[in-house]
């Protein structure tokens, strides 16, 4: 192979020719080296109120304050029990229901007033009666009596 410079295109000076190949190379290798990326190959750029959803951080802090209050309440009401000695705190006086009762308890304590309540009714039902029937024949025996057309 032969050694010395061959030009490309045809020159007046084969070394003029060479050292301006030589700088022109080296210009382009030091371009190539500089040269940026033009393909973008990062991720996209990420957006904080996409990734942080503040309706359901404020649902978790509202269940944790509800949880909260209620841990107090709590602590209050042991704090109460530990303070006090042995008391009763709960009365259980309530009125038998007669959902409570059998049936056949609530006949038995209900009759004798159901009884009594009925003669009485009935006792005044049949004076009342007697009394207007009485009433009404006897008026009746006048007007059959004062009128002479009318015969037995």
């Amino acid at each position: 192979m032969y050694r010395a410079y061959q030009p490309i295109v045809p020159t007046g000076s084969k070394y003029l020719q060479e050292k301006w190949d030589r700088a022109c190379y080296h210009e382009h290798r030091r371009k190539v080296k500089d040269a940026k990326s033009t393909i973008d190959n990062h991720s996209p750029e990420t957006y904080s109120h996409l990734n942080l959803k503040f309706k359901k951080l404020k649902l978790e802090e509202d269940r944790l304050s509800i949880i909260e209050r209620d841990n107090q309440l709590l602590l209050q009401k042991m704090s109460t029990i530990m303070r006090t000695t042995g008391r009763v705190d709960n009365k259980n006086e309530y009125k038998l229901k007669s959902h409570n009762l059998k049936l056949s308890d609530l006949h038995q304590q209900n009759e004798p007033t159901k009884i009594k309540m009925y003669n009485q009714v009935a006792q005044s039902k049949s004076q009342q009666e007697t009394w207007g029937q009485a009433t009404f024949l006897d008026q009746l025996h006048d007007i059959l009596n004062s009128n002479p057309r009318c015969s037995h």
